[in-house]
């Protein structure tokens, strides 16, 4: 198994000169990996998305891994773009907080961050750098008044009950060894 990661631009096949080289050697289709690369993010029109390729045997499977600044772009609900006639474009969008929440849970996994309370800082900084809003202010002032106390940032308590079955089973299963 071998897995290759590149970032790609959502909704178009990315450049064959950028893929073949990787995938040639690994006995697989570059153009026919292009085909399901853009059938993948068609969602994504016009942002930059990073892609997971698995090849086994010669099959090439693809696994869209969105970056937090993605999904703060695609959350912003903006209308796609034509990428070679409008350059280096701001977003100058408003987010709520419960969608930073919603992004944060969602990056949580590939996250550096140690809790929950770094991972929305992360996705707020995603916010500053793609030139967004949350509620009408910088991303900065949030951070800033996160780290104060005066917001409250919690991890939906959803998302342990969803886990919490499975870690019975995984306990349960070595009680039994």
């Amino acid at each position: 198994v071998k897995i290759l990661k590149f970032k790609v631009v959502g909704g178009e096949a990315p450049n064959a000169a950028q893929i073949a080289p990787k995938l040639s050697p690994l006995g697989v289709n570059p153009k026919k990996v292009g085909e399901d690369i853009q059938k993948l993010t068609k969602d994504w029109k016009g942002i930059k998305v990073m892609i997971q390729l698995r090849v086994l045997n010669r099959d090439a499977q693809a696994t869209l891994l969105p970056t937090a600044a993605a999904q703060v772009i695609k959350a912003m609900a903006e209308p796609g773009r034509d990428r070679k006639k409008q350059k280096n474009q701001k977003h100058p969008g408003n987010l709520t907080m419960d969608q930073i929440k919603e992004i944060a849970t969602v990056t949580k996994a590939k996250s550096k961050a140690k809790d929950f309370k770094g991972a929305v800082k992360e996705v707020l900084g995603a916010c500053q750098s793609v030139g967004g809003m949350v509620e009408g202010k910088s991303p900065k002032d949030i951070c800033k008044l996160i780290e104060k106390g005066e917001i409250d940032v919690k991890e939906p308590q959803l998302r342990h009950h969803l886990l919490f079955p499975l870690f019975t089973l995984m306990k349960k299963k070595k009680k039994k060894k």
